[in-house]
């Protein structure tokens, strides 16, 4: 793995149920944040086509069109993306996370706690497993939006090897403190990085507040956004994360005889 990574978090308002409209700016983001330098790309949660309940059996069966269209964009820039669509597979809906490099899919992962306050939990199924991915740019562990509000999941991700934390998310108003603050707080207990990317603006019924972030090991915020369509980019220094943990050996001092593993 490179001792320096250019990454980028992807944030724009996710037209409910018009998968072309979403799919193009999705790589025309990707074409932007490539010509930066970026070699890794995070979406939003849901960014085909957003939470669209009504059609989202419809909806679903156009992800693998819209996978293709991302692989063959990714094999062009050269980037790892990671962005959650809905997936459908044997009559159940999921929301699952692709990790696409360079064209190639080499994992998914299905979003594992669904948020029952906006009725996930009636529309879609849970994921089974944890997913912590070897890829060109380093293991990366993935989550989606309520994921968050479970450090133990985060825990058994770093514990896993992850050095990279990719968290598509559709996180609404007004709890954008919560996030901020759950966002450093990942990173800083279990010495990663994170990309953290959020969609903004209306979609449906909701107001989505953006503020997608880069945050390095020690918590600092390498970059946060505001409320409007927006790319991030930021340098990853992954001799300043060996350092770190170096010097305070978080996995190492814990007391998994007292309190058990995640």
């Amino acid at each position: 793995m490179n001792k320096l990574l250019r990454a980028a978090a992807i944030q724009f308002n996710i037209e409910l149920g018009y998968i072309d409209a979403n799919l193009d700016q999705a790589i025309a983001a990707l074409r932007r944040v490539s010509s930066q330098g970026a070699k890794l790309a995070v979406l939003p949660e849901m960014w085909s086509c957003g939470y669209d309940y009504r059609n989202l059996t419809e909806l679903a069966k156009e992800t693998p069109r819209v996978l293709k269209e991302i692989q063959t964009e990714c094999r062009k820039l050269g980037l790892v993306t990671v962005g959650s669509l809905p997936e459908l597979e044997n009559g159940s809906i999921y929301n699952t996370a692709y990790i696409i490099d360079n064209g190639e899919q080499v994992d998914s992962y299905r979003k594992l706690h669904l948020f029952s306050t906006m009725r996930e939990d009636q529309f879609l199924g849970p994921g089974n497993r944890s997913l912590v991915v070897k890829t060109s740019l380093g293991r990366l562990g993935i989550a989606i939006c309520y994921d968050l509000r479970f450090p133990e999941l985060f825990r058994k991700l770093a514990l896993e090897g992850a050095e990279i934390i990719c968290l598509p998310a559709e996180w609404p108003k007004p709890r954008q403190e919560h996030w901020k603050t759950l966002l450093r707080a990942r990173a800083i207990e279990n010495q990663v990085f994170v990309v953290a990317a959020n969609c903004c603006r209306v979609q449906g019924k909701l107001d989505f507040f953006g503020l997608s972030q880069l945050v390095s090991p020690l918590g600092n915020i390498l970059a946060i956004a505001g409320e409007e369509d927006t790319e991030l980019v930021a340098d990853f220094d992954f001799t300043e994360m060996e350092k770190y943990r170096a010097q305070i050996n978080i996995l190492a001092d814990r007391r998994a005889d007292i309190y058990g593993t995640p």
